[in-house]
């Protein structure tokens, strides 16, 4: 193997930035897509309950892929519609955005269960109490549920953010030059499949293992008022 890789080198760490770009932006939208799907199925108002019920289960119940193809193809005639609107010709729906929409969503959904689980496990008298001393709704919530919430369900939005990284290679098949686009134009053209598919392996790999260690960080840090109060 060449160390130069065949002078595709550049060209895949290219591809590791917009992965790393594709899959932060998509963490960003997922977590405020199931913040809020966890809000709504935890209220007591029945619409919204059956608002995050079926968001859940519907995107859940679809491949990620799909979700891909879908928003980036099914969005042409309405993004079309806006530009003719807006007199604004050859209006669509970037590779990027189609990524981040769908990849987001399908996190979001993922983690609305996280979120949900976590709420369920803060016991009411925190909010009594809370609630005892004159705080208002929404100080309760940000002052002793979010803190809280974040720290229980901090490993399960771990697991998911590893799967979104890995996620992230689907957005390939509509044109996104991340790293498995550059990977397979680098094995049309040099027709070493078993180098290149290995290297961007291997640069999945380095992702996951980078973002491990932030988790690790942020778990460790978010336990530290915890561990505290415990002892």
């Amino acid at each position: 193997m060449n160390f130069d890789l065949y002078g595709f080198g550049p060209a895949l760490a290219a591809g590791m930035l917009m992965t790393l770009q594709l899959a932060l932006s998509a963490l960003c939208l997922g977590l405020v897509l199931g913040l809020l799907g966890a809000l709504a199925k935890t209220s007591p108002n029945r619409a919204l309950q059956w608002l995050g019920g079926t968001y859940s289960t519907l995107v859940r119940g679809i491949p990620e892929l799909l979700w891909v193809l879908l928003i980036y193809f099914g969005t042409v005639s309405s993004m079309r519609a806006i530009g003719k609107l807006f007199d604004i010709p050859n209006l669509s729906l970037s590779a990027f955005a189609a990524g981040v929409i769908a990849l987001g969503l399908c996190f979001g959904a993922y983690a609305t269960e996280v979120f949900r689980g976590a709420m369920l496990s803060i016991p009411k008298g925190h909010r009594e109490a809370g609630l005892a001393l004159g705080m208002s709704r929404s100080r309760i919530f940000f002052k002793l549920v979010m803190p809280q919430m974040w720290r229980i369900a901090l490993p399960g939005l771990g697991n998911l953010f590893m799967i979104l990284m890995k996620d992230t290679a689907l957005v390939s098949v509509i044109g996104l030059e991340e790293v498995m686009r550059h990977a397979q134009i680098a094995v049309t053209s040099t027709k070493q499949p078993f180098t290149f598919y290995m290297v961007a392996a291997l640069m999945y790999l380095c992702m996951t293992a980078l973002s491990m260690i932030g988790l690790a960080w942020l778990e460790k840090r978010a336990s530290v008022g915890f561990a505290r109060s415990a002892s």
